[in-house]
C-alpha cells in the first residue's frame, strides 16, 4: 500500500462500504471486466426479445446441475438434450419434458433453433465439442477446464479469437461476489503488498461412482484416468490458481511439484495427493496442495499481504494490525504464547513477529454464501447460476465477456503444466509458444 492511503481506517467495515459497492461503478468493473456484458441495465434492454435458446450436451450430475439453474433464468429457454448414455438423458428429459432429445452431439449442432450449447461432459470432451459448436455457428457455455492438453488449450482459444460466437468457461469464482468484493479490497490496498499465496483443497472420498456394468467404468469414473481427467488440478486446481493470478494480475514463470497415489489404491492414475508450487518472475508463490483422503482442513484459498490477508473462499480477511483488538488482549496472547520469553528485553518499537490473534472482517455485508468445497457436483450461490445466467444474456446479445476465455486458459495451462510437473519430477518453464497476448509474467 502507497504511504497516501495507509491513514485510512482499514479497522471499519465503513472502509468496505465506501470501497466500491456501487453495481457498475468504475471500481468494480476494473475488478472484475467480464461482469461489464452482464450489468442490470443491458438484462433489462433484452427483456422485451426473445430468450436464449439452449441446449445441454452432458446430462449426468453436473449436466442436471445447470438444468436446474437454467429453470430459475427468465431469459432462457431449454430446447435439447444430448447424452450417449441413456440413463442420464431419461433423468434430464424429466427435468424439462418439452426438450428434442439427441445421443449424438454433432445432429444437436445442426439444428437450426438452438443459439447457444452448454457442454458438461468429460474433460477429454470439451475441446472437441467446443471447437465444434464454435464452427456450426453456435455460442458455447464449457465447463472447466479448458481442455485435457495445452495442445487443445491453444487451439480453442485460436479459434475464440477468430469467431464472433460468444464463449464462456464454468469458472464460477469469477462471477462470486464475495471473491469480486475480496479482489476489490486488495487493489484497494486493504492487505498491503501481496506476498504469497496459499490455497488448498481437501476431500475424503475416492471419487468412485456405481458403475452398473463393467465396460462402462471408464465411461462413468473418468476423472480416475490419464485419458480422460487431469485429476485434482483441473478439477479443483483450475479454480483456485485462477484467483491467485486475478489477485496478482501475473502469471507465473516456473513450476514444480510431487504428487502420487497415497490412499486410493484401485486402479486409478490419477493422483489422490498432490503439492504443487506456481513461481512467479518477482519470486512471490502459489502453494497449492490437494487430497481425497483426509477432509480436515477443507478448503481455503489465502491471499497473503504486508498488512493483512484474505481467505477467498470463506469471504473474510484479518488484519495485521487491527484497531479491533485490544492492547490488553494483544498483551495477554503473547503472554500465553511465549512471545515475550523468546525476547528477554525490547525497546519500545518492538513488535510481536509471531502470531497472535486475529479478529475475522466479513468482506460482504450482510448474509453471503460460503462453500465448504465438498460437494462434486456443485453448490448453491456459488457463482454458477450467475455466470450461466451471464452467456444466456451473451446469446440474445452476441456481447463476449471480458477475460472469461483468457483466465480460463491460463488457469487450465498452469494446471496442466503442474501435473506434468510431477510426472516428470522436474521444474517446468512455462512454453513460450503458449503464452497469448492476454499475459503477463
Amino acid at each position: 500500500m502507497k504511504e497516501e492511503t495507509q491513514g485510512v481506517d482499514l479497522g471499519l467495515r465503513k472502509f468496505i462500504k465506501e470501497l466500491g459497492f456501487i453495481t457498475g461503478g468504475t471500481s468494480l468493473l476494473a475488478t472484475a471486466p467480464w461482469l461489464s456484458s452482464c450489468t442490470p441495465e443491458k438484462l433489462e434492454e433484452i427483456k422485451s426479445e426473445k430468450k436464449a435458446r439452449v441446449a445441454v450436451i452432458g446430462t449426468g450430475s453436473r449436466g442436471q446441475y445447470h438444468i436446474h439453474n437454467l429453470k430459475n433464468i427468465p431469459h432462457a429457454e431449454l430446447v435439447a438434450l444430448c447424452d450417449i448414455y441413456q440413463p442420464n438423458l431419461e433423468t434430464a428429459l424429466a427435468l424439462c419434458p418439452g426438450a428434442k432429445t439427441y445421443t449424438d452431439y454433432r445432429r444437436l449442432l445442426e439444428d437450426k433453433d438452438i443459439d447457444g450449447v452448454i457442454i458438461t461432459t468429460p474433460l477429454h470432451l470439451h475441446a472437441p465439442i467446443t471447437l465444434d459448436a464454435l464452427s456450426a455457428g453456435k455460442h458455447v457455455f464449457c465447463e472447466k477446464a479448458m481442455a485435457r492438453t495445452i495442445e487443445e488449450c491453444r487451439a480453442v482459444y485460436d479459434a475464440y479469437t477468430k469467431t464472433d460466437k460468444v464463449l464462456y468457461f464454468c469458472m464460477q469464482r469469477m462471477y462470486d461476489e464475495k471473491y469480486i468484493k475480496a479482489m476489490q479490497l486488495i487493489g484497494a490496498g486493504l492487505i498491503g503488498d501481496i506476498v504469497g499465496m496459499r490455497c488448498h483443497w481437501f476431500r475424503n472420498a475416492d471419487w468412485r461412482r456405481p458403475v452398473p456394468s463393467p465396460e462402462l467404468e471408464r465411461h462413468i469414473n473418468w476423472r480416475l484416468y490419464k485419458e480422460y481427467s487431469g485429476g485434482l488440478m483441473t478439477e479443483l486446481g483450475t479454480h483456485q490458481i485462477e484467483v491467485c493470478n486475478w489477485a496478482t494480475h501475473m502469471i507465473p514463470t516456473t513450476i514444480c511439484g510431487q504428487g502420487g497415489i497415497v490412499h486410493w489404491k484401485d486402479g486409478r492414475e490419477v493422483y489422490d495427493s498432490v503439492n504443487v508450487s506456481y513461481r512467479y518472475s518477482d519470486g512471490r508463490i502459489i502453494t497449492y496442495e490437494s487430497l481425497i483422503s483426509n477432509k480436515f482442513n477443507g478448503m481455503e484459498e489465502q491471499i497473503l499481504g504486508s498488512k493483512g490477508t484474505i481467505d477467498l473462499a470463506k469471504g473474510v480477511y484479518y488484519l495485521e494490525e487491527d484497531n479491533m483488538i485490544s492492547g490488553m488482549r494483544q498483551l495477554l496472547d503473547q503472554v500465553k504464547t511465549g512471545v515475550f520469553a523468546a525476547i528477554p528485553t525490547a525497546g519500545p518499537s518492538w513488535k510481536p513477529e509471531l502470531k497472535s490473534a486475529y479478529v475475522p472482517h466479513p468482506v460482504v455485508e450482510g448474509g453471503f454464501s460460503v462453500v465448504g468445497g465438498e460437494s462434486m457436483i456443485g453448490a448453491a450461490q456459488d457463482g454458477s447460476d450467475a455466470i450461466l445466467s451471464a452467456f444466456c444474456q451473451s446469446c440474445i446479445t452476441g456481447e463476449k465477456a471480458k477475460d472469461v476465455v483468457e483466465e480460463a486458459y491460463y488457469s487450465t495451462v498452469l494446471c496442466l503444466l503442474g501435473n506434468t510437473a510431477m510426472e516428470e519430477n522436474r521444474v517446468i518453464t512455462f512454453p513460450e509458444e503458449y503464452k497469448i497476448p492476454y499475459m503477463k509474467f
